[in-house]
């Protein structure tokens, strides 16, 4: 959501009547075999140029190469980065070289987002390492910002009544079924919004919180569990 945002907000908007295209921010997801012809691809692909599966490696480079200087790319993304460890120990290096390269040949900051393991990743790359310079995002805690959070969720819903959410019980209720990251904040609550709506609530509320069926990552995790057992 953070990157997407980021995104919009530095696209500018199409001019009538101009030919060349301008995208200053690139985002691209790392792939789950984390090739570099196969990146190369994908990369080609989301902006939007013709891709010849058979093309090679070197071909494939300098094309994109070529392109993201030519639209004006200032800030290149790679989403899902930890899926670089999905790889051999060859990929592996081949795909953090990579890394290194784009950053040198296009002289713009190359950001990567993923979770623990991206990090892990990187530090096997000293020279990377002193490239990249992590910034953790923390979870959500009690207060005025999650408040303010929750509301901005729940005005997005179409609920004919409104739902008061405010209180610091109801915040750890949601943060202890959530864990306090977003995207289960966000989950939670549309599934509240759900069962609001079919039980004929129109507001989030006690009984909609209970009828909901969202189930954290603990449950998640224990359920899990138990089948495998």
């Amino acid at each position: 959501m953070i990157i997407e945002k980021f995104r919009r907000d530095h696209t500018p908007a199409a001019l009538p009547g101009r030919d060349e295209e301008n995208i200053p921010v690139v985002v691209v997801q790392m792939l789950t075999d984390p090739g570099v012809a196969r990146f190369y691809q994908h990369l080609l692909e989301v902006l939007g140029a013709p891709v010849r599966r058979t093309a090679r490696k070197h071909d494939l480079e300098a094309q994109a190469l070529s392109i993201l200087k030519r639209v004006g790319t200032k800030v290149l993304i790679i989403d899902e980065l930890h899926n670089i460890l999905a790889g051999t120990s060859p990929a592996q290096r081949e795909f953090l070289n990579l890394l290194r390269f784009l950053g040198n040949e296009l002289r713009i900051p190359v950001v990567g987002a993923g979770t623990r393991d991206a990090y892990i990743a990187i530090r096997t790359d000293p020279q990377l390492e002193n490239r990249f310079h992590p910034i953790i995002l923390p979870v959500w805690e009690e207060g005025d910002e999650l408040s303010r959070l929750i509301q901005s969720f729940v005005a997005t819903f179409p609920l004919r009544k409104p739902s008061f959410l405010n209180s610091a019980e109801l915040q750890r209720w949601v943060l202890a079924r959530t864990g306090g990251t977003i995207g289960e904040i966000a989950a939670l609550l549309r599934s509240a919004a759900v069962a609001a709506v079919e039980g004929g609530e129109e507001a989030i509320n006690q009984r909609s919180l209970q009828l909901m069926k969202y189930r954290g990552p603990a449950e998640r995790r224990r359920l899990t569990e138990k089948l495998l057992t």
